[in-house]
């Protein structure tokens, strides 16, 4: 069976002190851990993409550990989650959805400990430097409308044309000063 083969892995933390000039304590954090992989894919059309689904599930974990590492928090203590990918130019989106959906969840979820909310996610085609906007939902009430985000990720050299952009974010918040909540039914 086929490993993924990462070309760089890179880790961001996104850390909000201030908004609309009121102090944010503790500060809300967001992390993004983002795998260059190579698409062993590009170029061809291939009806079995299983391989790209056992990526999936090592990914799920590797990028998940990456950003609870990031965030330097106990996994009870991740509030939201979400995933990404941006193919290359001689990808297809498909191949972001065969890493995506059908296996990294399970590890990410035994990563930050449950998560029985679905987990948003968010794909396109680009070249190098190419931004996408990850989905941030609460990982175990997907109604928490404090909870409803997103982070930017990107890497400024990827992905080239044979290559995919895999990211995983978690938050230890809501959102800075969220005070919207559902109507009531």
């Amino acid at each position: 069976m086929e490993t993924v083969k990462i070309r760089k892995i890179v880790v961001s933390v996104e850390e909000t002190r201030r908004e609309m000039d009121q102090e944010i304590v503790p500060p809300t954090r967001k992390a993004t851990a983002a795998a260059v992989i190579y698409n062993p894919f590009s170029d061809r059309y291939v009806d079995n993409l299983e391989p790209l689904m056992v990526f999936g599930a090592e990914l799920g974990r590797l990028l998940g550990e990456k950003a609870l590492a990031a965030l330097g928090v106990k996994p009870d203590k991740v509030q939201s989650y979400g995933k990404a990918a941006i193919v290359g130019e001689a990808g297809e989106l498909e191949h972001a959805a065969a890493i995506l959906h059908p296996s990294l969840g399970k590890p990410l979820r035994e990563v930050v400990e449950k998560g029985a909310a679905i987990i948003p996610s968010a794909k396109k085609r680009g070249g190098p430097g190419t931004s996408i906007d990850v989905p941030l939902h609460n990982k175990d009430n997907e109604w928490s409308f404090a909870h409803f985000d997103a982070v930017q990720a990107l890497v400024s050299d990827a992905p080239a044309a044979n290559e995919i952009v895999v990211i995983i974010a978690l938050t230890d918040s809501a959102r800075p000063l969220s005070r919207i909540t559902p109507p009531n039914k």
